[in-house]
This record gives structure tokens, C-alpha cells and sequence, in this order.
């Protein structure tokens, strides 16, 4: 029997565009997304670098840009976060204990706080227990260690939690460490349509 559930931010609750980014990025000058972007990324979502160190890192490989274009273009990412999803989520936080886990950073919250408003967002995190950003826990997923600081840190049985994500490496990980998963197909189902996946 499920007692708890852990869910994913991007393109669970909020929506996401990952394109439009890919293509402001190429409209500034950058070909492609390499590796040194890539790890430079995850330093960020870990909270090991800061957003100035963040920003200039991607500029030494779109010179001609400014960083505000750069901050633009990574924000363009963020779409919407439909009501529907929060009232479904405050009627499931009655019913279990719930958890936010999400591989993020400082940019991309304070841009979704800023345009979404104190009233949304503090009534989105009041509906969990904990929410938990990598940026701020140090950690991401789909490390181990980041599942089980959770399961530790609030006594959760794996094999009662229900792990929600939209990425199979993170749902991978979970389902590794005895936890039940539901890798969420993007645009074809939504986080609404849990009680009709019959795993809770």
C-alpha cells in the first residue's frame, strides 16, 4: 500500500519547451549543447557554482551574447504550470504524504516563483512535506545518495513510495532501490491521470 509519493517539477507539473530553448540558444550563437555545457549544468543544478559563474560559463561559448540573452534564452524553457495540476495535487496531499524532488536550479525557481506569483507557489509547496531542489540539497538525481536522503530523512519504506518522474534514468534508479515508479510520458499522459495507472 502506497503511503508516499515523490514527484518531479519539470514536465510533471510545470510544463516545459525544451526546442524553443535549443533554438534561442542557436539564435545567440551556440551550435550545439556539448559536453563542457553539460557538466557545467550539472555543477549549477548541484549548487556547486553560482548563477554569475553559471551564466559567464556559457558565454565564453557564445562570446557575442550578453548575459541577459543567456538568461532569456535558458528561461525560455519554462511554459506554464496549469491550475488543474495544483488542485489535483492538493487533494492528493490529504490523502498521502508527499515529496518534491527535482534536479533544478536558482535561475530557473526564482523565474518560476517571479512569474507565477507567491500565492501559486506557496500553495504548491504547502501540499508537501519537503521539497527538495538539487541546488539547494548539494545533489541530483538519478545518484543513489539522492533517493535515499529522502527515504532516510523521513522514514519512508521504498517499497510503500511511489516515485513519479518523466526521465528513465531517474525512474530507473528509484525502481533499482525498491521503490515503485511511474516514468510519465510527456504529452501523452499527465500527472492527473494517476489513479487510472492502478499503482496507487
Amino acid at each position: 500500500m502506497i503511503n508516499a509519493i515523490i514527484f518531479d517539477f519539470g514536465d510533471v507539473f510545470i510544463n516545459l519547451d525544451k526546442e524553443t530553448t535549443v533554438d534561442r540558444f542557436k539564435k545567440i550563437g551556440l551550435s550545439e549543447w556539448n559536453d563542457d555545457l553539460n557538466q557545467l549544468n550539472i555543477l549549477f543544478e548541484k549548487g556547486k557554482i553560482s548563477k554569475e559563474g553559471f551564466l559567464s560559463g556559457i558565454q565564453k561559448h557564445v562570446p557575442k551574447a550578453t548575459i541577459d540573452e543567456i538568461q532569456q534564452a535558458w528561461n525560455s524553457i519554462l511554459l506554464d504550470f496549469p491550475l488543474y495540476r495544483l488542485e489535483f495535487l492538493q487533494m492528493l496531499s490529504k490523502r498521502y504524504r508527499l515529496f518534491l524532488l527535482s534536479n533544478t536550479d536558482s535561475i530557473h525557481i526564482e523565474t518560476f516563483e517571479q512569474k507565477n506569483g507567491v500565492s501559486f507557489y506557496s500553495d504548491f509547496y504547502q501540499c508537501f512535506e519537503k521539497v527538495y531542489f538539487s541546488f539547494e540539497m548539494g545533489m541530483r538525481k538519478p545518484d543513489a545518495e539522492t533517493f535515499n536522503h529522502v527515504l532516510n530523512k523521513h522514514d519512508l519504506q521504498a517499497k510503500r513510495t511511489l516515485f513519479i518522474d518523466d526521465k528513465k534514468e531517474n525512474t530507473d534508479a528509484a525502481l533499482s532501490l525498491g521503490m515503485n515508479i511511474w516514468n510519465l510520458q510527456v504529452g501523452e499522459e499527465d500527472v492527473v491521470d494517476l489513479f487510472e495507472k492502478n499503482i496507487i
